[in-house]
This record gives structure tokens, sequence and C-alpha cells, in this order.
């Protein structure tokens, strides 16, 4: 039997179960790996926040899906991997043996980006560790005025922060004050000039303040900016890039330059052709993109075949990421903004083509 392990339950591993719930491999014993027994679609992130969804709305129960598939699921996350030996070391003492290995664990939190931040930030990713600090913050705020800054100007700082101020001033709590700190270029710089004067009319519309400048510090009752600003912070929430995890570094496995696995146009590791990777943990070298849940989503279909086809033996088909993705940027209310190769809008009904846009995806794994 062919031995492969499925690290992570991120977005392209819960297609690659859908799949073969469909058609079982023959020959292919499957392990999948997560520390969740469920996965929360980060795109459906800000709408929780915001109290548009509950939680099971937002969630893709793992468990099922692996049974389906006949994939044994084992809850442990991964401390270190041994690419040349084809092992994969468990925080729970177990050492999971592969034949071929399939990473999809996204990033990990920048906590030593900003002094203080590991203390004193919350972090988005990951997405279970914060959805289980949300009800404490909220009722945090119940209690008295605060001061939220959200760090991070690309589309997870601006539409957390929207989403933050629109859950909390629709309980009522208007006297919290909320602050987003870019990093330097304004919000949605990556964006089009037209998606940029949108984001910045829908902050200055719910009294967003905007810092046009770097995080340097977080302490336990403010943030401070590099220009020598200190923010009154009574809640910093950290939604910037995330960093490779930490047990890459001693895998074997060729790297990136910042630390992610370098992958080519089949979805293998450069270096160890046994191992794939897609999603936030890897770079394509030959086709470099954001790190984005969408890219992660469109390689759940080549992942899958590819999969297939290593353990048959057969040659791989390349994958060749999306040119141009479609955005949906939302605006904590129910409203949005759109791009899409240059062109945007923004409007509610913008807000209900993601909305159902996102359910449906949730519906199609939840159904298997």
């Amino acid at each position: 039997m062919t031995r492969l392990v499925l690290l992570g339950g991120g977005h392209a591993h819960v297609h690659v179960l859908r799949d073969f719930a469909r058609r079982r491999p023959r020959g292919l014993k499957v392990m999948l790996v997560s520390p969740f027994e469920r996965q929360l679609y980060s795109g459906m992130l800000p709408g929780f926040v915001a109290g548009h969804y509950a939680i099971d709305e937002i969630a893709i129960p793992l468990v099922p899906l692996a049974q389906a598939a006949g994939v044994d699921f084992v809850r442990a996350a991964a401390v270190g991997l041994d690419a040349e030996a084809r092992t994969v070391r468990l925080d729970d003492g177990r050492v999971a043996r592969y034949d071929l290995l399939s990473l999809d664990v996204g990033s990990a939190p920048p906590r030593e980006l900003m002094p203080g931040a590991r203390e004193h930030a919350a972090f988005v990713r990951p997405i279970e560790h914060f959805v289980q600090r949300l009800d404490g913050l909220v009722a945090l705020a119940h209690s008295r005025a605060l001061d939220v800054v959200v760090i991070g100007g690309g589309a997870a700082g601006f539409e957390l922060v929207l989403a933050l101020q629109h859950r909390l001033v629709r309980e009522g709590e208007e006297r919290t004050r909320f602050s987003l700190v870019t990093g330097g270029p304004p919000p949605l710089a990556a964006y089009p000039a037209a998606v940029v004067r949108r984001g910045q009319r829908a902050l200055a519309r719910h009294r967003v303040t905007v810092f046009d400048d770097a995080c340097v510090a977080v302490e336990a009752r403010h943030v401070v900016l590099a220009r020598g600003a200190r923010l009154a912070c009574d809640l910093a929430v950290v939604a910037i890039g995330g960093a490779p995890p930490g047990w890459l570094a001693a895998s074997g496995l060729q790297l990136c330059t910042g630390g992610f696995v370098a992958t080519g146009p089949t979805l293998q590791s450069l270096s160890h052709p046994q191992v794939f990777a897609v999603g936030d943990v890897c770079t394509r070298l030959d086709a470099p993109h954001p790190r984005s849940g969408v890219y992660a989503v469109r390689a759940g279909p080549p992942l899958a075949a590819n999969l297939r086809r290593a353990a048959e033996g057969r040659s791989l088909r390349v994958h060749r990421p999306q040119a141009r993705t479609l955005n949906l940027l939302s605006c904590g209310e129910r409203y949005a903004i759109a791009s899409w190769n240059g062109w945007s809008t923004e409007g509610a009904w913008v807000w209900r083509w993601k909305d159902r846009i996102d359910r449906g995806f949730i519906a199609r794994y939840a159904r298997g």
C-alpha cells in the first residue's frame, strides 16, 4: 500500500477528501492530520465577526469527509518533518511515515514580527483560536469603552476592522474607537486605485481612523508606531501576512527566500517530488501569486488529480494559477466591494453575491 499523508485541513485538502470519496484510489492508504476537526472558511470569517453568520455556517466538518473517503483522521499538529526519512513528527508524540505527503497547513501567525505582539495581541490565524477569543472580546467591549487597533492594511485587516466595528456598534457599543494601522501604504494598496478609493470611503463612513504607518511594538495598553506615535489600545488584532511554520526550516525541503516550500508547476516540492504543497505554506517559483484562499481553493482539483496519478505511477499534470481573480471585500454591514481585472463596483447587491458564492462553497462540501 502507498502511504499518503494529508497534512492540514485547508481548502485544497477538503477538495481532495471529496474527490477521494467519489472515487477511492486503489492501493492507497490515506491519513489526514489536522489539529482541528473542522475547517473554518476564511472567506466568511469577517461575516462571522460582524454577526451575519453563526459558527456552524462557516465551518466544514473534516471528520465526516474523511470517513466518507476512507481516510484515517488524526487530530494532531506537525512539529517536525524529515523529508529524507519521509517522516512527520506530531505533537502527540507519534511519527507518521509516508510515501507521498501533501502539505496544506497554511501559514503560521507572525508572533515574533513585532515586540510584544505574542503577549498582547490577538492573531487572526489560526482562525479557530481567534474565534474562541471573540466572545470574550465582545464582552469586554460591553463593560467599557475600548480602543481597538487592527494591524494590517490588506484585505484581511480592512474587512476585520469593519466587521468588528459593525458588530460592536450594532450591539450598542458606540463608545468603542477603531483604528487601522496599514504598515505604510494606504489600505488595500495592492488593489486598483478605484478599489483603494472605495475602501477609504468605507473606512471613513464607519469612523475608522487610518494610520499609514508601521507598527513596531505592541504593549499592554498601547501600539507603538514607527514615526513615534503611541496609540491607546485595549485590543490589538494582527491581520498581516503569515510566517512559514517553524518546523519547515529543518525539514530538508527546498525553501524560497521567505522560508516557504518552493514548488513547481505540478505542485511538487522542487527538491523532493514525493512532497506536494499548496496554499499559504508554499511559493510557486514558476508562477508567483498572492497568498490568498482563492488560489488554494482552485488548487484542490489539480492536487487531487496529481496525488492520484503519483500513487498510480502516472505522469503529472501542470497546474496554472488563474491570472485574474474576483475579489469581494465585505465592509462590515451587508455591503461589499467587487474587484475584477481593473473593474470595480460596490453595494448591498455585491454582498448578496458574495454571500451566495460563500454559502455555495460551504454547502458543496457539507453535502460530501
